[in-house]
């Protein structure tokens, strides 16, 4: 939990400290590169980062990730200009691609299954406090004229979070010889690199259909066949393609990509509507959005006893319903802004995501062995971070192409208002997708047990837990 702290923590405390860090370093124009770089090579490393420790173990990985983003963070607060700024959130990012999926990893290493969903609950509530806790601190540091501190709060943090997985987490790893997958990590690597960087900028940096556009969605297309490719042959690919043949796989990662969609959608939009469209405060608008991450780890918290009871599918349907139902009436009160009904739509809305994603990915988890829940973890997030990705820049266009049809006025409450119209039907027909991809699960999921004491006979590693 202290690990995962560290990513939330600094994926909302940078956001309220941007006009102090604008004025101080300069180029206005460059500081989306701080979130646009951070998610990129944080959602790229994932793949890579998974197969690593479903071949090496967990712990030496996420260590390696947490003295990254620690590197990462000490640059960033010795930052003297933008280009450094925007060079060590990069490095932050390549720390938190093992952070977060490597985290929910062990999760799924050392607890029953009975257990996962109230410890995932767990993680989500981390999420949540850092929500609230994030802008704050990073307010109060850019009050004080010393936002340097949001990234140099990161140190004793980080250290913390090593100590304890040094501390409290041993697993003994079989001792074989293994053929790394070089070629197959650079492929993906790039490939990914490329469409990530297509799908933040474009429409941004330069238009969708610009010869830079084009060139570079048509040159991350290529390299992904060839990765493709290169995995049909590999003796240990860093991506196994045979696991998505299994319906369990595939249709979670759809999932988990629908989720990544709906929740930028959410957190991306509502704020400005409700701010412009209300007059509502940021404060309030905040706190209206607030209710979505206070139903998600809720939800999580309960979803273990209901798939224990209906199986992990019929927890799912019933969570993309409610998502679908909470996405529906947001899309229909939309028109007549209300923070109140806002609020409570947002807060069903989170509590279907909790219903969805944690016995889905825990159904994931549980159908593979060891040596393959790295991999299909880190899968589930990646999915979920391009999903983010794609959704932002997607339902942006949407909303950026209703703005300019009406005269372009970001300001006007009525211009603001039918562009998040727009938006909440589009997030609303993509709770459908998260709906149908629950429906999709197999009825039945083979549980691979989970060994919780080390065995002299192991042919995986066994994890303990303190």
């Amino acid at each position: 939990m202290m690990a995962t702290g560290l990513v939330a923590i600094d994926s909302t405390i940078i956001a309220t400290a941007v006009p102090s860090i604008v004025s101080d370093l300069g180029s206005f124009s460059s500081f989306p590169w701080l979130f646009s770089v951070y998610l990129l090579t944080s959602a790229v490393t994932v793949p890579v980062y998974s197969k690593l420790a479903d071949t090496i173990g967990r712990r030496p990985v996420l260590l390696f990730g947490i003295a990254v983003f620690l590197a990462g963070s000490i640059v960033a607060g010795v930052a003297w200009s933008m280009p450094i700024l925007i060079i060590a959130r990069a490095i932050q990012g390549i720390g938190a691609g093992a952070i977060l999926p490597l985290s929910i990893t062990i999760v799924g290493d050392i607890y029953t299954i009975e257990e996962r969903a109230r410890v995932q609950g767990y993680i989500a509530s981390v999420w949540a406090i850092a929500a609230v806790v994030g802008p704050t601190l990073g307010g109060v540091f850019a009050q004080l004229g010393i936002w340097r501190g949001i990234f140099l709060v990161n140190i004793p943090l980080c250290i913390a979070a090593a100590w304890l997985v040094i501390r409290n987490f041993r697993e003994t790893v079989e001792k074989r010889s293994h053929r790394i997958d070089y070629a197959g990590a650079a492929l993906l690597t790039a490939s990914m690199t490329l469409v990530m960087l297509g799908v933040l900028e474009g429409g941004t940096a330069w238009a969708w259909n610009s010869p830079a556009s084009i060139a570079i969605f048509g040159a991350g297309a290529v390299l992904l066949v060839v990765f493709l490719l290169v995995e049909r042959r590999a003796t240990e690919p860093v991506l196994p393609l045979h696991l998505f043949q299994r319906r369990i796989i595939s249709s979670t990662t759809v999932l988990g990509f629908g989720i990544g969609v709906g929740l930028v959608g959410l957190t991306a939009f509502i704020p400005t509507y409700l701010e412009v469209g209300t007059g509502a405060s940021p404060l309030v608008a905040g706190l209206a959005l607030a209710t979505f991450t206070i139903g998600w780890p809720i939800a999580a918290s309960l979803a273990g006893r209901f798939y224990l009871r209906i199986g992990f599918r019929t927890t799912t349907i019933m969570g993309g319903v409610i998502v679908v139902a909470g996405t529906v009436v947001l899309a229909l009160l939309a028109p007549h802004p209300s923070i109140a009904l806002v609020a409570i739509s947002c807060f069903f809305i989170g509590a279907g995501f909790g219903f969805a994603a944690v016995p889905s990915l825990v159904a994931a988890q549980a159908s593979v062995d060891w040596n393959e829940r790295g991999v299909v973890t880190g899968s589930n997030m990646f999915a979920r971070s391009l999903g983010q990705s794609m959704g932002a820049a997607v339902l942006g266009a949407i909303a950026n192409s209703i703005i300019a049809g009406m005269g372009g006025n970001a300001h006007d409450a009525h211009t603001i208002v039918t562009a998040s119209v727009a938006v909440f039907i589009a997030v609303a027909v993509i709770a459908v997708g998260i709906l149908l991809s629950a429906i999709w699960m197999p009825r039945v999921v083979k549980v691979v047990p989970v060994v919780l004491e080390p065995a002299t006979d192991a042919t995986g590693p066994l994890p303990t837990a303190g």
